[in-house]
């Protein structure tokens, strides 16, 4: 009966949350639909919200959501995953030898302050207009939110823990195995997140500018066409993009690291 009951009090709380989370879009919806039906302003300027969802449908239909949505996914996939693999092993290096973090400090702060998209047109004269240009910009703009929150990870373990395992005799490898590791992944999680928030911003500004395919190459041609309702359809969409990717990446990660995790990363999952 007591597990039950929790069971119901948690999903009341998951009903009221989604509830709470709809009202801004709901009356966002209804002021969109009194603006339309005032005909303050044409349709090619404010599309009515039928308007859009019929085009929404449509896109949907005739595949043409699918291959752009499909591209935008391949390429934030590729440049997430490569800045993860060189970020996370780059704190580490960083941790370890104080030597290399005081030798590359300056150079990491000054490209920190510089936005991916300054450097597209020289990755475009360097890498072309294929897939790596843009790939570069996701990877550009994801490595350092995730290098930086994983680099305070294992900078700031508690003190307290590696001295409590100092006594028991464990050595540095053990210590950053069973003590570092552990406390750095919230922080790691946290920067993965942002950083997957980030890669779906930069890429979408990367594909308007160069790319024959993907989400911001489609509201940036429905731009060129006079279609506000294609390029509101494509905000729509890039806003579901991100939001389905962080549900998803928030379950794998409860699911594989929830023992790591018990307070909620750092993000604020």
């Amino acid at each position: 009966d007591i597990v039950n009951t929790r069971r119901c009090v948690q999903i009341k709380q998951k009903i009221t949350n989604i509830a709470w989370k709809l009202i801004l879009p709901v009356l966002l919806i209804v002021i969109w639909m009194v603006l339309s039906s005032l005909n303050i302003w044409s349709t090619y300027i404010l599309p009515t919200p039928y308007m859009v969802w019929s085009e929404f449908i449509d896109c949907i239909v005739s595949g043409l959501i699918w291959k752009h949505v499909g591209m935008s996914l391949l390429r934030v996939v590729q440049g997430f995953l490569l800045a993860a693999i060189v970020s996370i092993p780059l704190a580490i290096v960083l941790t370890v030898s104080h030597r290399m973090r005081t030798l590359s400090s300056g150079m990491i702060e000054f490209f920190r302050h510089v936005p991916p998209l300054a450097l597209l047109p020289l990755l475009i004269l360097w890498l072309g207009i294929g897939e790596s240009s843009k790939i570069a910009i996701v990877f550009l703009a994801t490595v350092y939110p995730i290098f930086l929150n994983a680099l305070m990870g294992f900078s700031e373990v508690d003190g307290k823990l590696v001295e409590m395992a100092h006594q028991y005799g464990l050595s540095k490898k053990q210590i950053f195995l069973h003590v570092t590791i552990p406390y750095a992944i919230p922080y790691i999680v946290s920067g993965l997140r942002i950083g997957l928030g980030y890669s779906w911003r930069s890429l979408i500004g990367a594909e308007m500018i160069a790319a024959s395919s993907g989400i911001g190459y489609w509201i940036l041609d429905a731009q060129t066409m006079a279609r506000s309702d294609i390029v509101i359809v494509g905000i729509i969409v890039i806003g579901l993009c991100g939001i389905i990717s962080d549900a998803l990446f928030r379950w794998i990660t409860h699911r594989m690291l929830s023992r790591y995790m018990t307070g909620g990363d750092v993000y604020g999952a």
